[in-house]
């Protein structure tokens, strides 16, 4: 059965930072406290991880949580973007920090957004 790619950052980063470190979706899963199955979700079709997720996947895979979310491809050359540049700062604070920003982040959002 062929597998579906995800159109998210997140899963393409998840799977990437996985392989790099020669780690099985079992392995990962039992890192991260989940099942293999729940990584190939995230993998391959997660579009909205939740925080919870990201900072687990980002602990077990030892990278940034901005490691995991940002484009797989940057659209432009040059300076990076505000948001590029927020999201590099984001990653540089300790993990309850980043957790206290993001959960105000997507509060905000969900607010304006309506997501």
């Amino acid at each position: 059965m062929a597998q579906k790619t995800s159109s998210h950052p997140f899963g393409k980063k998840m799977a990437i930072a996985r392989k790099r470190k020669n780690l099985s979706q079992t392995e990962l899963g039992k890192l991260m406290g989940v099942s293999r199955g729940m990584v190939a979700y995230y993998e391959s079709s997660a579009k909205n991880p939740t925080v919870e997720v990201i900072e687990n996947a980002s602990r077990a895979l030892e990278v940034g949580i901005a490691t995991l979310l940002e484009d797989a491809e940057p659209t432009k050359k040059g300076p990076k973007s505000k948001i590029q540049q927020l999201t590099d700062k984001l990653s540089e604070l300790p993990r309850n920090k980043q957790k206290v920003v993001i959960e105000m982040l997507e509060g905000f959002l969900d607010k304006t957004v309506g997501v």
